[in-house]
C-alpha cells in the first residue's frame, strides 16, 4: 500500500480549514482534488509551450502538438485501446455520450429503434437519448434494479433486448449507489445479439483498472476531473470500425480534410470528431494525472478505497435511523444515506459547518430517486487521499446533527 500521509501532501487543499474546522472532502464522485504535479504541468505549458496544436510549423506549435498527442497515447495505454485513432478527446463524459447519441442515432437508428439504459443512470446517459427520441422517434427503454441497487438478473436483462435494440448504454459504476455493474457480461450478451455497447465510465476510471479490449465494449467514456485531472477534458474511446461508420458530431476547423462550396471531406480518425481548438493544456494535465495514479498503482488505490467503503458502511450502520441506499456485494467508493426524517439538504448543510464536504440532492439521477421512493440522499464519496479518520469525523458529525433533530 502507498503511504497515505505522503499522498495527502500532494494535495495542498486538503490541509485548509472550512469554518475553522479541518476540511474533510468527501465529494469526490462530483470532482476530485488535483495533485501539485498536475497543476505544475499545466502552469509550465502555459508559461513555456503555449501555442495552437496541429496547425503551426513553428517550434512552439510543434512542441504543444507533441504534448497533446503524447497525452492521447497515454490515455490509450491507460485503458489498453488498440490504437490512438480510437481515442477522441471531449469536454467530458457528458459530451462523449452526447456525441454517440447524436452520431449513432443519425446514422444507425430509425424511428421505433430502441436504446437500452438502466434505472441507475446519471442524467447524462438519459437526457441525450430522450432528445433523440423527440427528434427521431427512437425509444428509450430502461433496465430495472432490485432493492439492493443491483441490475435485475442476467436472464432478465436479456429479455429486455429485442430485435429493435440498436445500442446498450450502461453505467459501469453508479454515482449514487456505488454498484459495480458486470459490464463485461452485459457486453457479451449484447454482442451475441449483434448489439453494440457504450459504457459510462465516469465513476469507474478513477478507481479501477480499465481494459477496453478485455471488456470488448464498443464505446467507453470518462472524465478527467473525476480522476485528479483538470475540468473540461474527457475521453471517448470507440472501436475503430464504429468510429469510421459514424458521421461527425460537430463541424469546423481541425476536423476537415478539404472544404469547397460543393463538398466537404473529413479528417482521418480521431480528428473527425475533434472540431475546433482542443484544450491541449488540459490533455497534458490529464496525462500527468494518469501518470500520478499509475505510479501509486490502481490495484492499491482500489484496495484502499474499497476498505474505506466497507468501513464507512459498517460505521454508518451503528447510527440510529440510518438508511443506506445501495448494498450490492460489488460496490466501490460511494455511500448514499438518509437518517430518520432529516432532510438531506439539512444534513449536508450542517455537516458543512463542521468542515465536512458531502453531496446532497438527487445527484443528477432523478429516475433512480423515483425508483427508491425518495427525493434525494446525502452522498459521501471517496478518493485515494481519504482516510478512516475522516470517516470517523463524518460519523461523529452525523451523530451530532441527528441529536439536533
Amino acid at each position: 500500500m502507498y503511504n497515505i500521509n505522503k499522498v495527502r501532501e500532494d494535495f495542498p487543499i486538503l490541509s485548509r480549514k472550512v469554518y475553522g474546522k479541518p476540511l474533510v472532502y468527501l465529494d469526490n464522485a462530483a470532482t476530485t482534488q488535483k495533485p501539485l504535479c498536475v497543476l505544475d504541468a499545466m502552469r509550465e505549458e502555459y508559461l513555456n509551450v503555449n501555442a495552437n496544436v496541429h496547425r503551426g510549423v513553428h517550434y512552439l506549435s510543434q512542441q504543444a502538438t507533441d504534448l497533446h498527442e503524447a497525452a492521447r497515447e497515454k490515455v490509450r495505454q491507460f485503458i489498453n485501446a488498440r490504437k490512438t485513432e480510437e481515442i477522441v478527446f471531449t469536454r467530458g463524459t457528458t459530451e462523449a455520450i452526447n456525441l454517440i447519441a447524436s452520431s449513432f442515432c443519425e446514422s444507425q437508428m430509425k424511428e421505433g429503434d430502441e436504446v437500452l439504459v438502466s434505472d441507475m443512470e446519471h442524467h447524462s446517459n438519459i437526457v441525450p437519448w430522450q432528445l433523440q427520441a423527440q427528434r427521431k422517434g427512437i425509444v428509450v427503454r430502461h433496465l430495472p434494479i432490485d432493492d439492493k441497487g443491483c441490475l435485475v438478473s442476467c436472464d432478465a436483462i436479456e429479455d429486455y433486448m429485442t430485435e429493435r435494440t440498436k445500442l446498450v448504454s450502461i453505467a459501469h459504476v453508479s454515482n449514487v449507489l456505488g454498484t459495480i455493474n458486470d459490464v463485461q457480461h452485459i457486453v457479451e450478451m449484447a454482442h451475441s445479439r449483434g448489439i453494440p455497447v457504450l459504457i459510462d465510465g465516469a465513476q469507474s476510471a478513477p478507481h479501477m483498472k480499465i481494459d477496453v479490449q478485455q471488456l470488448d465494449c464498443d464505446f467507453y467514456a470518462f472524465s478527467g476531473h473525476k480522476m485528479y485531472g483538470p475540468t473540461g477534458i474527457g475521453v471517448l474511446y470507440g472501436k475503430e470500425e464504429w468510429l469510421e461508420k459514424l458521421p461527425p458530431y460537430q463541424g469546423g476547423g481541425e476536423m476537415i480534410d478539404k472544404v469547397s462550396w460543393e463538398k466537404t471531406t473529413f479528417e482521418r480518425l480521431p480528428f473527425k470528431f475533434e472540431a475546433g481548438t482542443p484544450d491541449y493544456v488540459a490533455t497534458h494535465g490529464l496525462a500527468t494525472a494518469i501518470d500520478y495514479i499509475t505510479s501509486l498503482g490502481l490495484d492499491n488505490i482500489e484496495a484502499h478505497e474499497q476498505e474505506l467503503t466497507r468501513y464507512c458502511m459498517e460505521q454508518l450502520k451503528t447510527i440510529d435511523g440510518m438508511r443506506i441506499f445501495g448494498e450490492a456485494e460489488q460496490k466501490d467508493a460511494v455511500v448514499s444515506f438518509l437518517v430518520g426524517d432529516i432532510h438531506h439538504l439539512d444534513m449536508g448543510t450542517l455537516l458543512d459547518r463542521l468542515g465536512i464536504a458531502v453531496r446532497t440532492g438527487h445527484h443528477c439521477a432523478q429516475p433512480l430517486m423515483d425508483r427508491l421512493g425518495i427525493s434525494g440522499t446525502v452522498r459521501a464519496s471517496f478518493a485515494l487521499y481519504n482516510t478512516k479518520e475522516e470517516i470517523d469525523v463524518l460519523v461523529a458529525g452525523i451523530r451530532r446533527v441527528s441529536q439536533m433533530f
